[in-house]
């Protein structure tokens, strides 16, 4: 029995999934924003919810940066980052999420004085709250910022060792052209030594080159993005035979103009070259949707089916860095949901 178009976007709903890029600071809501600006006496540029709405309108990918670190002024206390990951995780359990991966980009607090310990603390409360609360199994990725150099990125990881039992992995984020993977070899060398995983972002407006780099020079394990793989035929050669995830978000790529519309978007032909790509919500409360969102929206312009679904849904579980336990009870859940859908 197939999915009819009538119920795919239930089925989309209902699906059980995974969500591998999300950074916690673009999930933070203009009203979100204004709160913590009230409450922490915090002047912002717009006078209301509805101007700073307006202002999301981005021409590439720094435009869109200029105003997120913007949002991120509000975050000063343990509770503002609890706050901010629990209006995450409220939309994550009702997007039926069964894993996050959630990216926090450090520098992005630590350069306005606000102590690492109070940015990590207050994350991982609301990961611990979410799992024992909603079952949504969250971990944290520590992500450095690409347009500052090494030496910061070195000197932001040793400030978070000591907290090193309450994150998974690195990753690499921010201003892609012109900061290639390779400038942040040292420290990514370090984290792997400390047996800390490793992604990056890689391919979304920079090119195929970077990808390679993310995989040879700091060993990454997943490629954020990687939408410009399909440019370069040897490389998606690379990615398929070893089975590198691709963790992609659709709506993010149209609102940052990688591709002028979703009509437009690579993901099908990603799918058609046997890649393991995903689909994920990277910065929702900027780019116009949570994961349902992605799917639904991204769906609907592909023509993709509920066959489509359940490959991407089960690409989430398997590139995940849950316990094979985990990934087994994640896969069993999703199993059940498509035999009763009678989709296989």
């Amino acid at each position: 029995m197939a999915v009819s178009a009538e119920r795919l976007p239930d089925f989309l709903r209902g699906l059980p999934k995974a969500e591998l890029h999300i950074h916690i600071e673009g999930s933070l809501e203009p009203e979100l924003i204004f709160a913590m600006a009230e409450r922490n006496q915090v002047a912002l540029a717009y006078p209301d919810v509805a101007s700073l709405r307006a202002a999301y309108a981005f021409s590439d990918l720094q435009s869109f940066l200029d105003i997120y670190y913007a949002g991120a002024s509000v975050l000063l206390t343990e509770a503002d980052f609890f706050d901010m990951a629990w209006a995450y995780f409220l939309r994550a359990k009702a997007d039926n999420i069964l894993h996050s991966e959630l990216f926090f980009d450090p520098q992005t607090h630590t350069a306005r004085g606000v102590p690492m310990a109070t940015v990590i603390d207050g994350l991982r409360r609301a990961c611990d709250r979410a799992q024992i609360e909603l079952g949504v199994r969250a971990e944290l990725i520590l992500c450095f910022l690409r347009h500052l150099s090494e030496e910061d990125a070195l000197a932001t990881y040793e400030e978070a060792r000591p907290h090193r039992g309450k994150f998974i992995g690195v990753g690499l984020d921010s201003s892609e052209v012109g900061h290639p993977p390779e400038k942040f070899a040292r420290v990514f060398a370090q984290a792997r030594k400390d047996g800390l995983r490793a992604v990056a972002h890689a391919g979304e407006e920079g090119p195929p080159a970077y990808i390679w780099s993310a995989l040879d020079v700091l060993k990454a394990e997943r490629i954020d993005h990687g939408v410009q793989a399909l440019r370069d035929p040897a490389l998606v050669k690379r990615l398929a035979e070893e089975g590198v995830p691709l963790t992609v978000c659709p709506l993010s790529n149209i609102k940052l103009c990688v591709f002028k519309t979703l009509a437009e978007h690579n993901l099908r032909a990603l799918l058609d070259a046997g890649l393991i790509a995903t689909v994920n919500s990277d910065d929702p409360a900027y780019f116009g949707g949570y994961l349902n969102q992605n799917f639904l929206e991204t769906f609907d312009a592909l023509g993709l089916d509920a066959s489509h679904a359940a490959t991407l849904a089960r690409n989430s579980f398997n590139a995940s860095f849950a316990s094979a336990a985990q990934k087994r009870d994640d896969l069993d859940r999703l199993d059940a949901y498509l035999d009763q859908a009678g989709v296989r």
